[in-house]
């Protein structure tokens, strides 16, 4: 089964805290996974940035906002209890724990609604992905940040479709030194002549030494690049003695061409108009920062006592 929201995992957290007694939090979710009966895919399944498993993610929120209830009490460093009110809670159990329930728990209130801007009015603060779905605060700001990046790409790459052809091969250059090709400007704008057809074709050293070179060929192309004008772009690293090959369109590659390139040799990436546009968004080319979130979190090493 997927892993459970982090509501559905309210009530089982309460329920495992009943004995009165003080719990890890690292053993609670294996109890937890167990009572679920996850995979170990189900298990090791992360969140959009990677940094951190979803169900360790879920499972820590469900504490917090049990714990903000009043449900459960944070005894010390990653371990609970159940509290009073929890166990008033069980003794008539719903069939569900989540954020509508904990409403009715003023202390929830305060902790859901904080105060904006100095002494500005207390604002709700949505718990929804942008697909409708519940989620944790991390999931949350992860899945805003993903459609937000997605909007960007594809704003970018219209971008440069409606650029000149010199713009272009700009664009290109400027990437490739941004990823740690080419050397200086003035080296790769060299090694990268125009090839005559909206585009660039040359070799590029792969690192600041020139140890190694690898052909690139870029092409401001509409439409799907198929198989065989893979198959001449192949044969073009060895005639220029370079072992490695990159062919970058701003349209698309057929599955063939995909295919093609993932059981041959010399080594050769496609990259395509959307993942071009990627590229440019992870190295700062094309793109300014907006605005910087700083997410905090509690340094449990400065609250230690001797």
């Amino acid at each position: 089964m997927a892993v459970p929201d982090f509501q559905s995992l309210m009530l089982p957290l309460l329920r495992l805290a009943a004995d009165g007694q003080e719990h890890k939090l690292v053993d609670a979710r294996e109890a937890l996974a167990k009572e679920l009966d996850l995979s170990p895919a189900d298990r090791e399944e992360r969140l959009p940035s990677g940094q951190q498993f979803k169900f360790v993610n879920r499972v820590a929120w469900a504490k917090v906002y049990l714990g903000q209830a009043g449900l459960l009490a944070s005894s010390r460093r990653g371990h609970f209890q159940i509290a009073d009110r929890g166990r008033e809670v069980l003794k008539t159990p719903p069939t569900r724990i989540d954020i509508k329930f904990l409403e009715q728990f003023p202390e929830f209130i305060e902790f859901r609604t904080p105060r904006g801007d100095g002494d500005g009015p207390r604002r709700e603060q949505p718990l929804t992905q942008p697909d409708g779905e519940p989620g944790t605060p991390e999931e949350t700001l992860e899945a805003a940040h993903l459609k937000m990046r997605s909007s960007l790409a594809t704003e970018l790459l219209a971008r440069i479709k409606a650029a000149s052809p010199d713009f272009f091969e700009r664009l290109v250059v400027a990437l490739l030194l941004k990823m740690g090709y080419g050397g200086s400007r003035s080296d790769a704008g060299q090694a990268v002549g125009k090839a005559g057809d909206e585009g660039i074709d040359g070799v590029i050293s792969e690192d600041r030494l020139g140890l190694d070179v690898v052909y690139l060929q870029a092409k401001k192309w509409e439409g799907t690049v198929g198989r065989p004008e893979i198959q001449k772009f192949v044969g073009a690293p060895q005639g220029r003695r370079a072992r490695k090959g990159v062919f970058i369109t701003t349209g698309t590659f057929s599955g063939e061409a995909s295919s093609y390139v993932e059981r041959i040799e010399p080594k050769v990436v496609l990259i395509d108009g959307r993942r071009l546009a990627e590229l440019m968004i992870d190295f700062d080319v094309g793109v300014a920062t907006a605005r910087t979130y700083h997410v905090k979190r509690i340094d449990s090493d400065y609250f230690e006592e001797e």
